[in-house]
């Protein structure tokens, strides 16, 4: 190193002040105390006299005789225990548990402030429903409710066949193969090609309700329609081939309908379980009532075809059903809008809301005028007329509720926190006399 450049010189000059003066001024006798000048400590009277740290009883540690505080060194020494320390004159090692005195307490480390971090807010990502809302338009729900209208009309046309009432025999087989075909027709529609409705009778899955309403609605529709076809045998001619005709229509009419009022209560009930075995959170929910829902509307609406077209004298069977129908309906569509707590909100605001609550009104009226217009055919078309109108608004109410509940998040998710605490809450304690099986 050259002897004129400042650097030089200031270490010379420190190598000659640390011959003359001795290592103790610098930091304690033999230790290394890093780069640099080193000056002596102020006494802190925190750490007593001498700069050192409290003892176990508060008082200060006595410090080395110079007043410093214990030097660290990598180098082994005298210095490097307690003992070591004493015989240097140096302070001991603070205790580990013991906190140096005046230095403050940080936020949220051992003993210090505890920070409660609120629960937080579902909101959802940007908005965005959790779900995707189902993409059937009304078509479904129209099908809906041709599908239950089947059911329910060929039932009542085999109560017209087995107690002799050939009017509401004739009005019930004629309704169920037009709203059979009206149901084929927009399920089709809906799936786009009609060979995706024959891909179907591929498969045969019992716990699939798609599938096995395709071959419902398979083995239904047939039935019905050679029951409807039998009621044109009076039309034909008594001879020849359409004689032939004539005379085997009836009886084959009488088993096809049969055969299509023993498939109707599937046919009925079976899109309440497939609109429950989605995830849509209203109609999943309400897996127990929609099946329930659906029956009593299929026989309030095949009720509603017996009193329009039937003469009140005939019209007995229809007015049994109505009441059926009813009592099942009400009491389904009060469980849905009552029993799922925040579920039921779905199906009471909005548009489900209104169509509900028209349909209620239209079928407590309509089971009103039939049991009072017994006599009056008028009477009894417009009770008929209401009863179809309600199944149409709770259909469709239904259907309006599952898709609202699925566009928004909070339907999904708050069930299933709710669902998680009770899973995570503790059961109930069974403990103490008598909790064993012997009463012990």
């Amino acid at each position: 190193m050259s002897p004129d450049r400042p650097v030089g010189d200031r270490f010379r000059r420190f190598r000659e002040r640390l011959a003359a003066e001795g290592p103790h001024r610098l930091g304690g006798p033999g230790g290394h105390t890093g780069h640099g000048a080193k000056v002596t400590p102020t006494p802190d009277p925190a750490r007593g006299a001498g700069g050192g740290w409290p003892g176990a009883n508060g008082g200060p540690v006595p410090a080395g005789p110079d007043g410093g505080s214990r030097a660290t060194a990598f180098d082994p020494g005298p210095a490097r225990t307690d003992a070591g320390a004493g015989q240097a004159g140096l302070a001991p090692y603070p205790p580990r548990d013991v906190e140096p005195a005046g230095r403050p307490r940080r936020r949220g480390g051992r003993g210090g402030e505890q920070l409660n971090v609120p629960p937080a807010t579902f909101t959802s990502y940007y908005g965005r429903p959790i779900l995707k809302a189902p993409v059937w338009k009304w078509d479904i729900a129209a099908y809906l409710f041709t599908g239950g209208l089947a059911a329910g009309s060929s039932l009542l046309a085999a109560g017209g066949q087995l107690t002799g009432r050939p009017a509401l025999r004739r009005a019930g087989r004629v309704t169920s193969l037009a709203a059979v075909s009206a149901s084929a027709y927009f399920l089709v529609n809906d799936l786009g090609k009609p060979s995706r409705f024959h891909h179907m009778l591929r498969v045969a899955k019992l716990t699939s309700p798609m599938s096995m309403g395709t071959w419902i609605l398979t083995a239904f529709g047939p039935a019905a329609g050679v029951a409807a076809v039998a009621e044109a045998a009076p039309w034909l001619p008594e001879r020849g081939l359409l004689g032939l005709g004539r005379r085997l229509l009836p009886p084959a009419g009488n088993a096809a309908g049969l055969v299509a009022a023993v498939t109707a209560p599937a046919l009925a009930t079976y899109t309440g379980v497939l609109l429950a075995d989605t995830a849509v959170p209203a109609w999943h929910e309400a897996y127990p009532e929609l099946p329930t829902i659906f029956a009593g509307s299929a026989l309030a609406s095949g009720a509603g075809v017996g009193l329009l077209a039937a003469p009140p004298a005939q019209a007995g069977p229809a007015r049994r059903f109505a009441v059926a129908g009813a009592a099942l309906e009400l009491w389904g569509s009060h469980r849905v809008e009552n029993r799922l707590g925040l579920l039921s909100e779905p199906y009471a605001a909005g548009t489900a809301g209104r169509l509900l609550r028209a349909g209620r009104a239209l079928t407590a009226a309509g089971v009103a005028g039939a049991l009072v217009g017994r006599r009056s055919r008028v009477l009894s078309a417009l009770s008929g007329g209401a009863l179809l109108a309600a199944s149409v608004c709770t259909r469709f109410g239904i259907f309006h509720g599952g898709v609202a509940s699925a566009k928004d998040p909070k339907y999904t998710v708050v069930p299933q926190r709710e669902r998680a605490q009770r899973r995570e809450s503790p059961g109930p304690d069974i403990s103490g006399p008598g909790a064993g099986p012997n009463g012990g």
